[in-house]
C-alpha cells in the first residue's frame, strides 16, 4: 500500500486552511478529496497538491488566467477575492488625497465569470472603492469602453478569452493617464505585491464586503452608438455569416450592425448563444483547426460572401472568404491579412483628413507583419512596432489603427483602448460593402494590396509543451548557439530583446533577420504553454502571382529550417 509523502504534511495543512476560507462548495469538495487521497500516499494526488500549493498563479501584465480549481495556482473564488482586495489596495494607495477611487467590473459567459465579478465588486466596495458592475454578461470591449466612458480609475474583466472551457481569467485596465489601457509595468508588480500581502495576512471571510452599483444600460447603448460610427453608410450589402463561438458577442454585434445600417447576417445557430461548455469546438478559438467548420457549412448553405467570427469574449475577429481551391469552399484569412487590409483602410481615411491638419500613426506588435510599416510609409504616417499585446499597442502615440497577428485589431482608439472584435468586424464589413459596390471582392483587394505594397507572407509554429522547462531550454540554446543559416538562407543578425532593444522594453524575444527580407521572431507564449515562432517574408518583384509565389516559397523554407532548429 502506498505510504504518505512526508513533504505533503505542510501542503495538507495549507490545503485545509484554504478549504476553511473557500466560499465555493465545489472547489472545497474537490480539494478535500485531493487531500484525503494524498494522505493515503496516492502519488498522483501528491503531485497535484504540489502543483497547486508550491507556487501561486502569477499576476502580471496579462492579469490572471488559469484552470478553475482549488488552490493558489488555480482560478477560484479565494484567489479572485485576494486579487480584488489587492487591486483595491493599489487604487487607494494611488488615489489623489481626499478622492475615492473607482472601478467598473465586467464578465463574460464562462463558468464562474459572474460570481467572480460579483465577489470582486463587493470586496472592492468593502475596501472603500466605488465599484460598478456591468448590468449583464458582455464582451470585453464593452468593459474597456466603460472604463473611459464612466471615467473610472480602473476596470476588471473576468474572462479567459479563447482558452479551454475550464479556464477563467482576470484582466485589469487603468483609467486616468492610462486612458483605459491594460496594465503594464510597474503597475502589475505593485498590484501583485498588494495581492500577496492580502493572501498572507487575511482570510476571505475577513475581507469586508460593501454595496456596489450596477451600471445603467445606457453604457451599452453608447458603446453601440459609437462603434457603429466606425462604418460608412453601406452602399451595398454583402451576404454574411456570423458566429459567436459560444460566447457573448452576438447580442452586442447584432445591435451595432443594425445601427450601422447592415442587414442581419445569417448565424451559426449552434454557436450563437453563450455556453461555458463550448460543446461544438475542441478549443473556442477561431484560429484552431476545425473551429470554423460550422461557420463554413452555414456559409455554403447561404452563399455567403464573408464569414465573421468572434472569439468567446468578442475581443478578437476572424474573417473568411470564398475560396474555390479549399475543400471547405472558404478560407480563413490570416490575422496579418486582415490587419493589413484594415490598416490600409485606416491609412486612406487618415490621409483624407491630413489636409485638415490631422496626422496619425499605425502600430502593430513586433511579431505581426512588417507590411503595415510599408503602408505607413506610403501614406506618410508614423509607424511603431511594440511588444506583443494591446497593453503596448494601445499606448502608441497618435494611434489611428493597431493590430497583432493573433486576430486582434484596434480600429477606434478614441473609443476603446484595447483590441475589439466587434468594431473590427464593422470596419471590415464596411470595407467589403465598399468593394462590392465597386464590383470587387475581398480577394481582389488582397491582390491590389500585393500590387501596391508587395506580398507579405507569414507563417507560425506553435510548439505546445507539457514541461515548461523545455521552452527555456530552447531559448537558451538559440542564444548560446545562434544559427548562421536557416535552411540555407544566411542570417544577417540576431537581435536579443532580453535587455530591451531601441525603444522596446526588455522581453524574452529573439528576432532573426535573414537575407532577402525574411524575418523570424521566437518567444514563449504569454498565456499558454507554447513556444511561438513567427515567420515573415516578402515578394516585391514581378506579377501578383510571382510575388505571392516568391514570398510563399521563402516562408516555407524558413519554416522548415526553424522546425529543425527548435526540434519540432
Amino acid at each position: 500500500m502506498p505510504q504518505p509523502n512526508p513533504a505533503d504534511a505542510e501542503r495538507v495543512a495549507l490545503a485545509e486552511a484554504w478549504i476553511a476560507q473557500d466560499p465555493d462548495p465545489e472547489t472545497r469538495a474537490e480539494l478535500a478529496a485531493l487531500v484525503e487521497a494524498a494522505r493515503t500516499g496516492d502519488p498522483e494526488a501528491s503531485a497535484d497538491l504540489a502543483d497547486r500549493f508550491d507556487t501561486r498563479l502569477a499576476f502580471g501584465t496579462a492579469g490572471l488566467r488559469g484552470e478553475i480549481a482549488a488552490g493558489p495556482n488555480r482560478m477560484n473564488r479565494v484567489l479572485v477575492s485576494q486579487a480584488a482586495a489587492g487591486l483595491a489596495g493599489y487604487l487607494l494607495e494611488h488615489a489623489e488625497p481626499g478622492a475615492t477611487p473607482s472601478v467598473v467590473v465586467g464578465y463574460d459567459g464562462r463558468k464562474n465569470s459572474a460570481v467572480f465579478a460579483r465577489d470582486s465588486a463587493a470586496i472592492m466596495a468593502g475596501a472603500g472603492v466605488r465599484a460598478v458592475l456591468l448590468p449583464q454578461m458582455l464582451p470585453t470591449p464593452v468593459l474597456a469602453f466603460a472604463v473611459r466612458h464612466l471615467g473610472t480609475s480602473a476596470g476588471v474583466m473576468v474572462t479567459a478569452s479563447h482558452n479551454p472551457p475550464n479556464d477563467n481569467g482576470y484582466k485589469v485596465y487603468l483609467g486616468g493617464g492610462d486612458q483605459g489601457s491594460q496594465i503594464v509595468a510597474p503597475a502589475d508588480a505593485e498590484i501583485a505585491a498588494h495581492i500577496l500581502r492580502v493572501a498572507e495576512s487575511t482570510t476571505v471571510p475577513q475581507l469586508p464586503r460593501g454595496d456596489f452599483e450596477t451600471a445603467p444600460e445606457a453604457v451599452i447603448d453608447e458603446y453601440v452608438r459609437q462603434t457603429a460610427l466606425v462604418a460608412d453608410t453601406p452602399s451595398a450589402q454583402p451576404r454574411v455569416v456570423y458566429t459567436a463561438m459560444h460566447g457573448v458577442g452576438w447580442e452586442t454585434t447584432a445591435r451595432v450592425l443594425a445601427v450601422a445600417g447592415f442587414d442581419a447576417p445569417a448565424v451559426v445557430d449552434d454557436q450563437i448563444s453563450p455556453d461555458p461548455a463550448f460543446p461544438t469546438v475542441a478549443f473556442p478559438n477561431p484560429e484552431e483547426p476545425g473551429a470554423m467548420d460550422l461557420s463554413f457549412a452555414r456559409a455554403r448553405q447561404s452563399g455567403a460572401e464573408l464569414v465573421i467570427a468572434n472569439d468567446p469574449d468578442a475581443d478578437r475577429l476572424a474573417v473568411a472568404i470564398p475560396d474555390a481551391d479549399s475543400t471547405e469552399g472558404y478560407r480563413r484569412l490570416t490575422g496579418n491579412e486582415v490587419g493589413l487590409l484594415l490598416g490600409w483602410r485606416a491609412a486612406r481615411r487618415t490621409a483624407a483628413g491630413a489636409a485638415r491638419g490631422f496626422h496619425g500613426a499605425l502600430a502593430c506588435s513586433i511579431v505581426s507583419s512588417p507590411g503595415l510599416e510599408a503602408v505607413a510609409r506610403a501614406y506618410d504616417l508614423d509607424f511603431q512596432a511594440t511588444l506583443t499585446g494591446f497593453k503596448w499597442i494601445s499606448r502608441a502615440p497618435d494611434l489611428v489603427f493597431g493590430f497583432e497577428e493573433a486576430l486582434g485589431y484596434l480600429v477606434n482608439p478614441e473609443t476603446v483602448r484595447d483590441k475589439d472584435g466587434i468594431s473590427a468586424a464593422v470596419a471590415f464589413l464596411s470595407l467589403a460593402a465598399e468593394l462590392k459596390a465597386a464590383g470587387k471582392t475581398v480577394a481582389d483587394h488582397l491582390d491590389e494590396f500585393i500590387e501596391r505594397f508587395g506580398c507579405h507572407a507569414s507563417a507560425q509554429i506553435s510548439l505546445r509543451v507539457t514541461d515548461l522547462s523545455r521552452i527555456g531550454e530552447i531559448m537558451a540554446r538559440l542564444r548560446a548557439e545562434p544559427p548562421a543559416v536557416v535552411d540555407g538562407i544566411r542570417v544577417q543578425r540576431i537581435e536579443d530583446l532580453a535587455d530591451g532593444f531601441g525603444t522596446l522594453p526588455p522581453s524574452d524575444v529573439l528576432r532573426i533577420v535573414l537575407d532577402g527580407g525574411g524575418r523570424v521572431m521566437v518567444r514563449p507564449s504569454g498565456t499558454e504553454p507554447k513556444l511561438k515562432v513567427y515567420i515573415d517574408a516578402v515578394g516585391t518583384d514581378g506579377s501578383v502571382a510571382e510575388r505571392r509565389a516568391a514570398a510563399s516559397d521563402a516562408v516555407a523554407r524558413i519554416e522548415a529550417g526553424m522546425r529543425e532548429l527548435i526540434g519540432d
